[in-house]
């Protein structure tokens, strides 16, 4: 089922999410709406509170757009390390339509989480995959895009959005 996106500045976005503890089939449900949704959006990844779920679960899938899905569903994530190397590059959201901006990010993060069949993953992430998967846990933490970028920058923006 394809759920409603919700927009900034909609409190659920600016919240820290609860672990999702047990793996049910409300947490199977949710995590199958959520890829839906992301597919149907179209973006790359969606974090559970973007849907109104304040749980630490996001759903990312970063070649879907080059014909070759992999999906992954990281239930209560952990980036375990960050490279010392830092990239900037633009980044949207699906929370803040029509808003890019440029954020900086670790190239390379280890990331540690469970999937749908209760199986603990640590996984090494570059590039694309990498900023990705800190841009979802960001949402899990209640931080979004505007908070990432300067005083100056997140007036323009938002000015921009609120237009």
């Amino acid at each position: 089922m394809i759920r409603s996106i919700l927009r900034w500045p909609d409190p659920m976005l600016s919240r820290r999410c609860d672990p999702v503890g047990e793996i049910d089939d409300r947490v199977r449900t949710l995590a199958e709406d959520m890829l839906e949704t992301m597919y149907d959006a179209p973006g790359r990844g969606l974090a559970a509170p973007q849907v109104g779920v304040p749980q630490r679960i996001f759903v990312m899938d970063c070649s879907w757009k080059d014909g070759r899905p992999e999906p992954k569903v990281v239930i209560d994530p952990e980036i375990v390390t960050f490279s010392e190397r830092r990239a900037t590059g633009p980044e949207g959201c699906l929370s803040i339509p029509g808003v890019t901006a440029d954020v900086e990010r670790a190239t390379d993060i280890v990331l540690r989480w469970t999937d749908l069949e209760g199986i603990s993953h640590e996984e090494a992430l570059t590039g694309f995959e990498a900023i990705c998967a800190q841009h979802e846990f960001d949402h899990l933490n209640g931080i979004v895009t505007f908070d990432r970028v300067s005083p100056e920058m997140r007036a323009l923006l938002e000015a921009e959005y609120n237009h």
